[in-house]
């Protein structure tokens, strides 16, 4: 069955200032499923709540769709390191429900790490109409230290792969870079489960928000075919 795509008017880049963005979507009219959205991220599309979609500029190709291969990913030395720090976190599978004490994370790491960004002052229901979607095969992963809730990564489990839909987590612990230690935690759990690849979304290469995602190896972008990382591909 063939699926038609829409594209949205031109609105403020939510990635680059003094830019404007576009993006395509899936007809509306398809119902949304775990089996079409694993097609679609393989081609570079990704979710916010129940909508999927993929920047699509005129002019531009900024946004980069990338993921990491499974079996061929080597920690680093810092990831090893960062592993090593966090080895005294425990981490929980739950349920893609609310829950008030995801929430104040939520609330608390935005407020912090992306101040005026346009989501700094979330509500539970932009909260809940962002991370979760009915249709997705999702997980909130918690990572705990003791009593503590220190991490949060919401993980969509798709065909063959996972993604790291988003992460946030404790602002006050910048020793223990979560964000990282999230991600390598995810590579552990997609290898566990005989998953090929961890999804990162998009890379920007003038974003310094999105330099992280060059760190791990075995990376991959894709540009109508996915091809090893190369930071010179341009």
């Amino acid at each position: 069955m063939s699926l038609e795509f829409f594209q949205d008017r031109p609105h403020a880049c939510p990635y680059l200032d003094d830019r404007l963005a576009r993006n395509v979507y899936p007809d509306p009219r398809r119902p949304m499923s775990k089996r079409l959205y694993s097609q679609l991220i393989a081609h570079g599309f990704r979710r916010s709540g129940e909508h999927v979609y993929r920047p699509y500029c005129p002019h531009c190709n900024a946004c980069v769709p990338v993921r990491i291969n499974v079996a061929r990913f080597r920690p680093n030395r810092s990831q090893r390191r960062c592993l090593k720090t966090n080895a005294d976190l425990t981490l929980r599978l739950q349920p893609p429900e609310f829950q008030e004490r995801h929430f104040q994370l939520y609330e608390k790491y935005l407020a912090q790490r992306h101040p005026a960004g346009g989501m700094d002052r979330p509500t539970r229901e932009s909260y809940r109409m962002f991370l979760t979607s009915s249709w997705s095969d999702t997980a909130f992963i918690e990572f705990w230290q003791q009593d503590q809730l220190m991490a949060l990564a919401v993980t969509d489990f798709i065909d063959h792969a996972a993604s790291a839909f988003y992460t946030c987590f404790e602002p006050d612990a910048g020793k223990r870079s979560l964000g990282t230690f999230a991600i390598l935690k995810q590579i552990e759990i997609a290898r566990q489960q005989g998953l090929d690849y961890l999804y990162l979304g998009y890379w920007i290469e003038a974003s310094a928000k999105m330099s992280y995602k060059t760190r791990f190896s075995a990376l991959e972008y894709y540009d109508g075919h996915w091809h090893p990382f190369d930071k010179n591909f341009e």
